[in-house]
């Protein structure tokens, strides 16, 4: 049996592959492991979920957050008020990977395309080969999204040393030190980002599109507890959206529901740890929508033209460097290492691709996780506790296939 190629070495790669070691299925990984941690993201962030929901599922014991706090003699990251820093959740991210998953091979795929009976893979090391099939855990990688109006500013478009860039693009935000730079956005990236921002130097304001969409979770708190636990918080609809079967369930729901829940459970609100870090740092204009941008030549500064607020009419910003903490957007088409004809016979909800119950799409042995499944199977797919659900049920489908003992939908 030729193995399985898993695309990514994220925690959802890296979870996929090791279910898939305990079945017996041979793997190829392909990936630097915890790459989009180390390169998308700001040095001294901390991670916006709890240490509960900070676990890479593996196929047996022994591998937790905990476990790793263990084995390198740290204290033990247990209640909602324990942080996990992004040092700390990448070091653990290695420890999993030589623990379960050493064989992962630092190289990128080139392409994946496909013909009657197989998957042919190719590496831009030249290496070519052919896989029963093929997982897609390629995390973030492409789905940055920079609202077009913002491009204007950026003909070259978004990066860390240019007028606009995209937060995914910046692991020191130090650099900015006494220059202003204005966010745009109201999320976790957003409000952190303005953070690290003033902490290191620079003059900050936020921009929020939406009014009254600037807030913080409520810290934890001691005693009885009248709303349900889930790994993502304590509410009704994260518990029915993070435990079995509701994944499951969500995958029945009207397409125009799922979409839109997706997007607004979990939606843009920053930690109960970050209020204090950020409350006075930056100055919030809330509720303008930028409608114009244009890079001055003359000071090389960016003049951002925004409609809305409470005084209505637009209003200019001015600012040396516009920072959009806007989201990411799953668009199948911007996995460009899938051959054209595999993306155009993919069945899609949203950008997303549409999965089975095994996570596979329409094109036979392609399967996706983390993010891109979030469409099909809800917003835990956005976090790493969505390896529990989703890398038990790839494993079991993709064993399925390559055995021949049954398809995907049986899983």
């Amino acid at each position: 049996m030729n193995p399985v190629v898993v695309i990514g070495a994220g925690p959802y790669g890296l979870s996929t592959a090791a279910h898939l070691k305990a079945r017996g299925v041979p793997v190829r990984v392909f990936g630097t492991p915890m790459s989009s941690w180390t390169e998308t993201m700001p040095t001294k962030m901390v991670l916006k979920s709890t240490p509960d929901a900070s676990t890479i599922s593996a196929p047996g014991r022994g591998h937790t957050l905990q476990d790793f706090c263990d084995a390198v003699g740290e204290p033990r990251l247990v209640t909602e008020r324990d942080l996990v820093t992004l040092e700390f959740f990448v070091r653990y991210g290695e420890w999993f990977t030589e623990r379960l998953v050493p064989e992962v091979e630092r190289v990128r795929v080139a392409s994946v395309d496909r013909d009657a009976r197989e998957f042919r893979v190719k590496l831009e090391s030249g290496e070519e080969l052919t896989a029963p099939a093929v997982v897609v855990a390629s995390g973030l990688s492409g789905f940055a999204h920079v609202p077009e109006v913002l491009l204007d500013a950026a003909p070259d478009g978004p990066s860390a040393t240019g007028p606009v860039s995209h937060s995914a693009q910046h692991t020191d935000l130090g650099r900015f030190a006494g220059r202003d730079v204005l966010v745009v956005g109201a999320g976790q990236s957003a409000l952190e980002s303005a953070a690290l921002l003033a902490e290191g130097g620079a003059s900050v304001t936020v921009l929020a599109r939406r009014r009254g969409s600037v807030g913080f979770g409520a810290p934890p708190r001691d005693g009885i507890q009248w709303k349900p636990d889930s790994p993502v918080g304590r509410a009704w609809s994260l518990y029915a959206f993070s435990n079995v079967p509701g994944p499951s369930a969500f995958r029945y729901l009207p397409e125009p529901t799922r979409l839109w829940l997706v997007r607004k459970v979990l939606g843009p609100r920053g930690a109960w740890w970050l209020h204090d870090r950020f409350e006075g740092r930056a100055p919030v204009v809330q509720g303008r929508e930028p409608v114009a941008a244009r890079l001055d030549t003359a000071t090389n500064r960016v003049i951002l033209t925004t409609r809305g607020g409470a005084e209505g009419g637009l209003r200019d910003f001015s600012a040396d460097h516009v920072l959009a903490a806007t989201g990411y957007r799953v668009d199948v088409d911007a996995l460009d290492f899938l051959g054209p004809g595999l993306r155009a016979r993919l069945t899609r909800t949203g950008g997303s691709p549409l999965l089975d119950r095994g996570y596979g799409g329409s094109v036979p042995g392609l399967y996706f996780t983390g993010l891109p499944s979030a469409a099909t199977f809800g917003p835990l797919m956005r976090f790493v506790c969505g390896t529990r659900y989703a890398s038990p049920r790839l494993a079991a489908a993709v064993t399925a296939r390559v055995r021949g003992t049954g398809a995907a939908s049986a899983v």
